[in-house]
């Protein structure tokens, strides 16, 4: 899919020089590294970069996650996914145009967790249990079972404060009109509490900007009944990454999202799903959303000529229901084109 996006992107006449890199499993292979150094040099020194999807092989050891470790390397904080109707056979959700923008670096999904019994989980039993009672009195306590697991979720002014400050800022510069914050901060007062108090802060430096506030729970109710409502969402890390794949689902599925990864010197741009081995190699996976992120790698670079060009030639192929078989009513192979075919598609309408 990386192979059909770059083909697509040189084929615009932009001109780009690529460096090609391996991670996961052929890093591994070739290195003893599913993450070599010189990978994370070669982004730093560009700034930016195309990502293929990848996984962590279980053997590495080294890295829970091959994509986390890229991001903490590279100081990437923040998360895009555009998610829009676009005309085909997979029918998607009319009038759906928005953004998702996660912080990338805290919340739950920060992997800070506790073994059950260890000594520090039982100190923090303790603290739980002197916090409950200071706050609720003995009637207040309610009792943590000794063998549990924690995974601690924790927010700090700063990131807070740095991921609504991207979100109003990429509003501005895209001419959108609307952030809605999205939050649990009715049970969470401390950290969501944190998250939401920071929009707020951002959103009233912005009088231009409408600014509005949802809950998680009731957010994803009201994606499914009007999605055409929202904007550009703002959230938090998990939150963020469920409601990524939920409004991908109203405009055909992760096939079709395509997604980058922001921070204050580097940008790198990857499709919204991840791997599926079972595809490899044989001419079937859909490369939509690997080509509409190099599309996201052209406006950042610039080149908004040749980004909308790729946009016009992608929606006339679907349009057409020249599709890859995820996309097909049935999702049957015998009517689809493979990911060679749809690419050269592609390419012959730019």
């Amino acid at each position: 899919m990386t192979d059909a996006a770059r083909r697509v992107l040189d084929a615009t006449g932009v001109g780009l020089r690529w460096e090609v890199h391996d991670v996961g499993w052929p890093a591994l292979e070739r290195t003893g590294r599913p993450l070599p150094p010189e990978v994370v040099e070669s982004v730093r020194k560009n700034g930016v970069a195309l990502k293929g999807p990848v996984s962590t092989p279980a053997e590495a050891g080294k890295f829970r996650s091959v994509n986390i470790a890229l991001r903490n390397a590279l100081g990437l904080f923040a998360q895009i996914r555009p998610c829009a109707s676009r005309p085909g056979p997979h029918r998607p959700t009319p009038g759906v145009d928005l953004v998702v923008i996660r912080d990338t670096t805290e919340d739950l999904y920060a992997g800070v967790e506790l073994q059950s019994r260890s000594p520090a989980a039982a100190e923090l039993l303790r603290a739980l249990a002197r916090h409950r009672l200071d706050r609720y009195g003995e009637d207040g306590q309610y009792p943590i079972p000794e063998d549990a697991g924690f995974s601690l979720k924790f927010l700090s002014p700063a990131a807070c404060r740095r991921i609504a400050a991207f979100a109003f800022d990429y509003a501005r510069r895209s001419g959108r009109g609307k952030v809605t914050a999205v939050h649990k901060a009715t049970v969470m007062r401390c950290t969501d509490g944190l998250f939401l108090e920071a929009a707020a802060e951002e959103a009233a430096r912005h009088p231009e900007i409408e600014f509005d506030k949802r809950l998680v729970d009731n957010l994803c109710e009201r994606l499914v009944r009007r999605a055409s409502d929202y904007d550009v969402l703002l959230l938090p890390n998990m939150y963020g990454d469920i409601l990524a794949d939920l409004a991908a689902g109203l405009v055909g599925g992760v096939g079709v999202v395509p997604g980058a990864n922001y921070g204050p010197d580097v940008a790198m741009f990857e499709a919204a799903h991840g791997t599926a081995p079972k595809h490899a190699g044989a001419n079937r996976a859909n490369p939509t959303a690997a080509i509409l992120s190099g599309l996201m790698l052209l406006e950042h670079l610039g080149e908004r000529r040749a980004a909308a060009r790729v946009a016009a030639a992608v929606e006339a192929v679907l349009a057409e229901g020249l599709v890859t078989y995820d996309l097909t009513a049935d999702r049957s192979q015998r009517s689809a084109l493979g990911t060679i075919e749809f690419t050269d598609e592609v390419i012959a309408r730019l």
